[in-house]
């Protein structure tokens, strides 16, 4: 009986994105957030895309907006400095954001490149359009975290939804997972500080989401500068990790700072997969390479040493 009801919380704590498994025995579901970082140039998107399949992650995501319902009236016209020159901040809004002839060539390149692909949706035109190219999910940003019908927008697809918890109360949380169902929904940690220092990621949030909503996988969306906060999610019992992803973080955006270059992201995923194996299932055994060493070092009380 114990055998059976422990099936049941593994198999009700994994989730099925595209081909792969998410969860509960599972290996660790990488993402790498190429968000806007793309400057609005389909061709910086196929370069991060190219690595992330070198890297080993994956899936890549996107952030999709509708400018005029996502940037509040009043800032549309307040003017900014931009590699582009100066202009609105609604007209830079659009600058940045991808339409659907390049979305459908990121939907052609992926495929090519065997990538799964997706995007947070900020707004209910933006699920509308990311639904006609058959996402394999969706993910809440932590902004979205609180707009209800947006989250049931995205619930109502039948997809898999990821949601983001930075700037957020455990009460928020509750409410939102309330508000969708705990149904083919992962949970990912965050704190939406960009760059995060270390002394606010509060890593050990993950095991308390985890006893939370046993439910679901639990995950980590980080924005620190450095890697090791997420090897020690992973640790933690992170199921899926996600990163944003730049060329260079020294290029414009306000993600940059926080986002990992593509040789980091090569040294992320890998040693992922190292304390994957790490980990091990924490039977105690003896392993064949300590055979021969136990054979010549184990003492034993009242044996004689023959060395």
């Amino acid at each position: 009986m114990a055998s059976s009801n422990l099936q049941l919380t593994l198999d009700a704590a994994r989730v099925r994105v595209g081909e792969k498994w998410i969860g509960a025995g599972a290996p660790v579901f990488v993402i790498a957030e190429i968000g806007i970082n793309h400057n609005g140039s389909v061709e910086i998107a196929k370069r991060l895309i190219d690595g992330a399949v070198l890297a080993g992650a994956d899936a890549v995501k996107f952030q999709k907006r509708t400018p005029e319902k996502c940037v509040p009236r009043d800032q549309w016209n307040v003017e900014r400095d931009t590699p582009w020159g100066r202009m609105t901040y609604i007209e830079y809004r659009h600058r940045v954001e991808f339409g659907p002839r390049e979305y459908a060539e990121i939907d052609r390149y992926c495929a090519e490149r065997r990538m799964l692909w997706f995007a947070s949706c900020w707004d209910e035109d933006s699920v509308d359009f990311i639904e006609s190219f058959d996402p394999p999910c969706y993910k809440a940003a932590s902004a979205s975290l609180t707009d209800i019908p947006l989250l049931k927008k995205m619930r109502a697809t039948g997809r898999p939804l990821i949601l983001s918890t930075g700037m957020s109360t455990a009460e928020e949380i509750d409410a939102a997972v309330k508000a969708v169902g705990r149904e083919n929904l992962l949970v990912a940690h965050s704190t939406s500080s960009y760059p995060c220092p270390p002394e606010h990621l509060n890593l050990n949030m993950i095991r308390t989401l985890k006893a939370g909503y046993p439910e679901c996988p639990i995950g980590y969306s980080g924005h620190e500068v450095g890697l090791a906060p997420t090897w020690a999610a992973v640790t933690l019992g992170a199921t899926f990790v996600e990163r944003h992803v730049t060329l260079d973080r020294a290029m414009w955006g306000s993600d940059q700072a926080a986002s990992v270059e593509i040789v980091g992201l090569l040294r992320m995923v890998a040693n992922i997969r190292d304390i994957e194996r790490s980990l091990g299932d924490g039977v105690k055994r003896i392993y064949e390479g300590e055979i021969s060493a136990r054979s010549k070092l184990r003492r034993v009380a009242g044996a004689t040493s023959t060395n």
